[in-house]
């Protein structure tokens, strides 16, 4: 059940920060969106050292990788977790599977965007 915490309180304060950051950059490239990528950068690269540096940590990484990895960084971005699930199959020496879980998450992802759209707009 304590999991469960580390993950809420890490994911209250990731959505606070994705939504202070979209307030801090709207409109300042015209229709760009800045504050996603900004925050999925950010996230990717807190994503990456948390990971190495949870790797040499004893006792406390569960918890810490709980509430900041799935947590925090999962509210923040859920595109850093898809960064280090990548880099992870390419550590592994799986770089076909690295490039399938990229070309389906691109594809697929976008496909799915597009026909919950349909399914809306179709609906009206």
């Amino acid at each position: 059940m304590m999991s469960f915490l580390f993950v809420g309180v890490g994911g209250f304060v990731g959505a606070i920060l994705r939504y202070s950051t979209s307030l801090a950059v709207a409109g300042r490239m015209g229709s760009f969106p800045l504050a996603t990528l900004l925050v999925n950068v950010a996230g990717c690269f807190t994503m990456g050292a948390l990971a190495a540096w949870l790797e040499g940590q004893e006792g406390m990484g569960d918890n810490m990788r709980l509430a900041l990895g799935v947590g925090l960084l999962g509210a923040l971005t859920t595109f850093s977790t898809f960064g280090v699930e990548t880099v992870d199959l390419m550590r592994a020496g799986s770089m076909k599977l690295a490039f399938l879980s990229v070309a389906a998450n691109l594809a697929v992802g976008f496909f799915a965007v597009w026909l919950g759209r349909q399914m809306i707009v179709g609906a009206s």
